[in-house]
């Protein structure tokens, strides 16, 4: 599988299958597979001791037992911490070797930094190390993280740019990507018209509600990133 070739809509598990197990752990990545996700989309940051690590929030505070930034902990820190159900915050690494090498993966990059501090680079370093070319996108809401992030990343590796309502709708203009992650709320006939213009792929998030996913299958979306893949799978099935 790839993002390119692939029936869509895909269907693609916001942090694994986050509605039935801990967002962002290895067992929600197993879910999503369990559930019949086509993907799975996550979060990634640096360890303090240089590691991309998969989490959402800058803190550990809200997913874990523990407290502090992500980046100023290291690896093993992260490990002994409990994500819920005795998880804990994973690598990049061991999802990649977790899932198979036809699951497509959307990395997100979290980081609003102006200059590079190692990220983009390391993801890559990763990416290629366990040629995944071709299976992971590589997203982001900061345009200079995706342009970082395409120097050191091969051509067969896609970038998405996620936008939102307000300011973060123009984010598109400062980078040039294949994919376009909108919130789902700003979609509809004008979009998709304005997007196959540009030729960008629509990958929309987080999809919950089957009424919702439906519409937006109708409308020609190429992704639907959700929290519920099976349900949202069921709903587009009818």
């Amino acid at each position: 599988m790839d993002w390119f070739t692939t029936n869509t809509p895909l269907i693609i598990g916001h942090r694994g299958a986050s509605a039935t197990a801990p967002e962002n752990t290895l067992a929600a990545f197993a879910q999503a597979v369990a559930l019949g996700a086509d993907g799975v989309e996550l979060d990634v940051q640096l360890s303090a001791d240089g590691w991309p690590v998969v989490c959402h929030d800058f803190r550990v505070d809200r997913v874990t037992n523990g407290t502090g930034l992500v980046t100023q902990m290291t690896v093993a820190q992260l490990h002994a911490l409990d994500a819920g159900q005795g998880e804990y915050i994973p690598t990049l690494d061991e999802v990649f070797e977790l899932l198979g090498p036809d699951m497509l993966i959307n990395v997100e990059l979290k980081s609003w930094d102006w200059r590079d501090k190692g990220l983009e680079t390391a993801v890559a370093d990763r990416i290629q190390s366990h040629n995944r070319d071709r299976q992971v996108l590589v997203s982001s809401f900061n345009p200079l993280a995706l342009r970082r992030a395409r120097r050191h990343l091969t051509q067969s590796t896609p970038l998405g740019i996620l936008r939102a309502q307000g300011w973060l709708q123009y984010s598109y203009l400062f980078s040039s990507s294949a994919a376009d992650h909108p919130h789902h709320a700003m979609v509809n006939e004008a979009y998709m018209a304005w997007a196959k213009q540009r030729g960008y792929r629509v990958h929309v998030w987080t999809v919950d509600e089957p009424a919702e996913a439906q519409r937006l299958a109708a409308l020609g979306v190429h992704g639907i990133i959700t929290n519920k893949p099976d349900l949202i799978r069921a709903s587009l099935n009818k």
